[in-house]
């Protein structure tokens, strides 16, 4: 293995390696207080036990990437502990993800202070679900807890399965494949890279309580559990929800994030949290998508900086200023002193009549409308997804029947938007249940059409509250991003009523998610005059930049 952590760490450029000689302790259980044995790896240089120990807890084995991972850590002077989450890899008990990771964590933790190697003080480091169950204990464990490493992360379940209260279809059904053909040794690496047709077929079958037993194979009783609680304020998902957690941590937090992830929403608000709590957090937000290799390199080299400076009281490597950012289109990173970054204007960019968008109020004009079926639904392309999301050309999903698309003229100057994203509809439905999805892209010359933002949100009749006239005013919040729309370049704004099969339908009938099987198309009309403005919000970058 220390021929591939060498190989892994020039190839990353990583610090040099004190030691090579690391001692590896394989299957060690630890006991829970309920008596299922979790399993764990031991890496620590050989002759150096009194060091810090790094905490990582994962859902996907101990073993290749995870295991190399731990072995850098263990060659640049620290101790780490590895353990398989709850009912995954060899670890006992029934996975239900999420609930359980408080009570595992915490039992951990109490079981490595009784250890001899233990030296008093640890960190914890890990992504997605890996960052996850750091914040489900970060808050409870007191001041032993030197520094947190957390990238592409969130302390809440139900806001990355129902972004925009939306179902997120094809994340949902991919994870749940994946977790359903797990082995001893933890992720099946050939059953992921061979999903994509039971994939497929599960994200385009109805009702969706059957999709498990199409890309599984079998009933998974989390994915049936999901299903059940569609409700935003379900109590059911409070016991997966650690924000609480969050505003008790007094560890330093290094956060990295991508412009096309998941969980960028949470790890923005997450850094926010902190430093409302007079925090000093990191943040890193690149160009990625949640599988992306790059967040991982960053990850790893910020994780290295942030842990020798609050494990060994060194912080000669840390970066002047705490927020680094990709800006996109202009390719290259900046850095600044907090987010959202100071000197940034919101403003307006009006829908107008004849597909126009401009940043001028709009004049009178008649509404426009498309119908969405749900037997035909907008495909989505890439984008905020699990797997395979990025950036990606639209031109053709734009001219679709049942997506309106309004594009500004060529922009004569640069304009550099980084921040939140914003949209105010006005519209009205044919039906009291349907969605309404918003998307920012950037036109180039040649035509192409590449989705920078967007946010989607699902109307209930409980939920909608109508104008005098029966219009229906939305405020939807879109992804962040940092983005410079180039002079040549035009700026779109997109809307539709699904994006297919990242997000699940609204079938129209207000039937459970988990059961609904009948379709009904909806008429829309969206807005755009004096009395009814819609319009995107951008934030719009007005400083110099380092």
């Amino acid at each position: 293995m220390s021929i591939a952590s060498r190989f892994y760490a020039r190839l990353l450029r990583l610090p040099p390696a004190e030691t090579f000689d690391v001692r590896v302790e394989r299957d060690i259980v630890i006991p829970m207080p309920d008596g299922v044995r979790l399993m764990a790896d031991h890496y620590v240089p050989r002759g150096s036990e009194s060091l810090p120990t790094i905490l990582v807890r994962s859902p996907y084995g101990r073993r290749g990437l995870y295991g190399l991972s731990a072995r850098l850590f263990a060659e640049r002077g620290y101790q780490v502990l590895i353990q398989s989450c709850r009912g995954t890899a060899d670890s006992e008990g029934q996975f239900n993800p999420f609930y359980q990771e408080r009570t595992d964590g915490l039992a951990t933790v109490e079981w490595m202070r009784q250890q001899p190697w233990y030296t008093g003080k640890f960190a914890t480091y890990g992504a997605s679900y890996l960052g996850y169950v750091q914040w489900a204990i970060a808050g409870e464990v007191g001041p032993e807890l030197k520094a947190i490493a957390a990238q592409v992360s969130s302390p809440d379940a139900r806001r990355v399965r129902f972004p925009g209260n939306v179902f997120a279809l094809l994340g949902g059904v991919s994870w749940m494949h994946m977790m359903a053909h797990q082995t001893r040794s933890g992720t099946n690496v050939v059953a992921m890279l061979t999903s994509g047709p039971q994939v497929r077929a599960a994200t385009h079958h109805l009702p969706l309580n059957e999709t498990d037993r199409i890309a599984a194979g079998r009933t998974i009783p989390f994915w049936q559990d999901w299903l059940a609680h569609e409700a935003p304020n379900d109590e059911w998902w409070q016991g997966q929800n650690h924000w609480d957690s969050v505003t008790r941590i007094t560890a330093p937090a290094h956060l990295v994030g991508g412009w096309y992830d998941i969980f960028l929403p949470d790890t923005i608000a997450t850094y926010e949290c902190l430093r409302q709590a007079g925090h000093n957090p990191s943040l890193i937000i690149g160009p990625w998508a949640h599988t992306d290799r790059g967040w991982m390199s960053a990850g790893l080299h910020g994780a290295l900086k942030w842990f020798r400076a609050y494990l060994k009281d060194d912080a000669s490597d840390l970066p002047p200023q705490p927020v680094r950012l990709y800006v996109m289109g202009a390719n290259e990173w900046c850095t600044y002193p907090d987010w959202p970054i100071a000197g940034t204007e919101a403003v307006h960019w009006y829908l107008q009549a004849g597909a126009y968008l401009a940043p001028v109020a709009p004049s009178a004009s008649e509404p426009d409308h498309y119908r969405f079926d749900p037997a035909h639904p907008t495909p989505s392309l890439k984008g905020v997804v699990l797997l395979n999301g990025g950036p990606a050309d639209h031109r053709a999903v734009d001219v679709r029947p049942d997506v309106l698309a309004y594009t500004c003229a060529v922009l004569d100057r640069d304009v550099e938007v980084i921040g939140p994203v914003q949209a105010e509809l006005y519209v009205r439905s044919s039906l009291a249940h349907t969605d309404f999805f918003v998307g920012v892209r950037d036109v180039d010359p040649s035509g192409r059409s590449i989705n920078i933002s967007d946010g989607h949100v699902r109307l209930r009749p409980d939920s909608s509250i109508y104008e005098a006239d029966g219009s229906l005013h939305l405020t939807i919040t879109l992804y962040p991003t940092a983005h410079r729309f180039k002079q040549g370049h035009r700026i779109r704004v997109v809307i539709s009523s699904a994006a297919h099969p990242r997000s699940s339908l609204n079938t129209g009938t207000g039937e459970p998610l988990a059961t609904a099987t009948r379709l009904v198309a909806a008429d829309q009309t969206i807005y755009h005059d004096p009395e009814h403005p819609s319009a995107v919000i951008l934030s719009i970058a007005a400083v110099e930049r380092t």
